[in-house]
């Protein structure tokens, strides 16, 4: 990395790993700014179960794609969502950046889903839909993977400095 690219680090994983709250401290840490591709595609397109409704999946991806572009375009720490790995071309977006892939257990998962508003997890047992949806993406997170944090069980602080420091070591 030059000293004249933007410091970039992309954050990946499941719904409810934690990218954006360990997004934040990281960013705030490494003096960057913190960009959330999916509170960027809301601000500009609307809500998200509403883009899904009434125009596609692939529309939205495209839309994503075009969003996770831009932020890397940008630098800093950037949060994409947990859907974002499924498109190929974001995925060939990520391959010059590092990127970390936030993995949490489901019995850690189970207590911050509950009574959460997550779409995809609409229904009786969210756990099972977070389970499958996470296994079906678990071989495009690794692919797009540079490093893995586990945030099942320990506090977020812990992790976003481990994440700091590692990305520090990248330069």
């Amino acid at each position: 990395m030059s000293e004249t690219e933007p410091l970039t680090l992309v954050l990946v994983g499941p719904m409810a790993a934690g990218k954006t709250s360990i997004g934040r401290r990281v960013a705030r840490r490494l003096a960057v700014p913190f960009i959330d591709t999916d509170k960027r595609i809301v601000a500009a397109h609307g809500p998200i179960p509403v883009l899904f409704a009434e125009q596609g999946e692939a529309h939205f991806r495209e839309l994503e794609r075009a969003a996770v572009s831009a932020a890397l375009d940008e630098g800093g720490v950037i949060s994409l969502g947990g859907g974002a790995v499924t498109d190929a071309g974001t995925r060939e977006l990520l391959r010059p950046h590092p990127v970390v892939f936030l993995t949490v257990s489901p019995e850690a998962v189970a207590d911050r889903i509950r009574g959460g508003s997550r779409p995809l997890l609409a229904g009786d047992d969210p756990l099972e839909r977070w389970t499958r949806i996470f296994e079906e993406r678990r071989d495009w997170y690794d692919e797009v993977a540079s490093t893995v944090f586990d945030t099942s069980r320990r506090p977020m602080q812990r992790i976003a400095d481990e994440i700091v420091t590692w990305r520090r070591e990248q330069r």
